[in-house]
């Protein structure tokens, strides 16, 4: 038994050396052929044979062959399954650790119960976010940790600003958002919004409103109330 363990573990030693060796030579490749690619992050072997997948910026997903002498841009689909194989994987390089998210930098909103979570990033002067904070109002049983991320002009961080600092900051959320009232203006320590903005360098949030669910995954945009139960119905609450 111990000669057939060291035998396999041989052969698993080969196979890896081997698939390194193959996935630095499609990245030679592909650096010296192309030039204005982005910096390749990964590249490893895709679900179909002879296919390679690359990764680049992040999450963006490449596929080339065992030379690197094509690349394709698109989805790579299991018709069998009727799986999107390339979004299913990009859904999950965008997940964030709902236990990652520093919470000290955001507000509550609690709805019912509040027994579901969710968090948002959002900029004050987007019309989007608004949109989305008026279909929330129908969303219930559920707290939501929000995240000022002023990304859109230095008004929005001005906004951001007279919210963090105010006394009740969900209400003055909710009355710009939804009930278009201005917000009074207030000062305090808003380190937290710088903190906001880092952290959304780092999981690559470009844009607003991005929504994280307690199952780490991560959907970018306006969606709407029925959209959002959907989510919070298959999340599991950490």
């Amino acid at each position: 038994m111990t000669l057939f363990k060291s035998i396999l573990a041989g052969a698993l030693l080969a196979i890896s050396l081997g698939a390194t060796a193959q996935e630095a030579a499609i990245r030679k490749a592909l650096t010296e052929r192309l030039p204005n690619l982005p910096k390749i992050d990964e590249i490893k072997q895709a679900p179909m044979a002879g296919l390679y997948e690359v990764r680049v910026n992040g999450s963006e997903i490449f596929y080339t062959d065992a030379e690197g002498n094509y690349l394709i841009q698109g989805h790579l689909i299991d018709t069998k399954a009727r799986r999107n194989l390339t979004e299913e994987r990009v859904d999950k390089l965008n997940a964030v650790a709902f236990d990652a998210l520093p919470l000290k930098d955001a507000f509550t909103i609690v709805r019912g119960n509040g027994k579901r979570k969710m968090a948002v990033f959002e900029d004050p002067n987007c019309g989007y976010c608004k949109r989305f904070e008026r279909d929330m109002q129908k969303v219930s049983d559920v707290t939501v940790y929000m995240f000022l991320y002023p990304i859109l002009s230095a008004d929005s961080g001005e906004k951001s600003k007279n919210i963090w600092c105010a006394k009740d900051k969900a209400k003055v959320w909710q009355d710009l958002m939804v009930r278009d009232q201005p917000v009074a203006s207030a000062s305090c320590d808003v380190s937290a919004m710088e903190r906001n903005i880092e952290f959304g360098k780092k999981y690559r949030i470009t844009g607003t409103p991005t929504v994280i669910f307690a199952d780490g995954s991560r959907v970018p945009g306006a969606i709407s109330a029925r959209e959002v139960e959907k989510h919070l119905a298959e999340a599991k609450v950490p």
